[in-house]
């Protein structure tokens, strides 16, 4: 499991005094600020962010060490993980994301599908996206499509609807 989780991304600057918008990936999308410090993808930079709003979708904040427009500007599509200690632990039938990327995807009856490649939501429910040696599917993460998932024997079980089956 990854020692930090992916928790939201920056969208640029909001205003002239260097604040940032940010698109939170967390159930409750004012948690992000509690997480912190919040890193870059590659650890080289952490940010504290202290929240002032909301505008057009995404929450509105000022990040330790960032003070002017172009500054923020520069932040934009930068990533931010959450050391994995400081995020609730997952409930029962809840999974970070990060947990169930590259895992192998087998059916029911033991053949393997492939490995999660991403995990994706446009709205109504989480898709996995499993790259196989017959190409990609896309796999309706729902306790029908998907049965299983073991984190501690690193697998997952699906029973794809004929829909989507290679």
């Amino acid at each position: 499991m990854p020692d930090r989780i992916c928790v939201g991304a920056l969208a640029g600057a909001f205003g002239v005094r260097g604040e940032v918008r940010v698109k939170s990936f967390c159930a409750d999308p004012a948690a992000i600020a509690s997480y912190g410090p919040l890193w870059t993808e590659d650890g080289a930079r952490s940010f504290t962010l202290r929240l002032t709003g909301s505008a057009a979708g995404v929450l509105v904040g000022r990040l330790s060490g960032v003070a002017t427009k172009e500054a923020a500007d520069a932040l934009r599509g930068v990533r931010l993980y959450a050391d994995r200690d400081r995020l609730p632990p997952a409930g029962e039938d809840e999974f970070y994301h990060a947990d169930l990327i590259g895992l192998p995807v087998q059916d029911t009856g033991g053949a393997p599908l492939g490995r999660v490649r991403a995990v994706h939501n446009h709205g109504a429910s989480d898709i996995l996206e499993v790259e196989g040696p017959g190409g990609t599917i896309l796999l309706p993460f729902t306790r029908a499509a998907v049965p299983t998932v073991d984190l501690a024997a690193g697998r997952i079980v699906a029973d794809p609807p004929t829909e989507v089956e290679e």
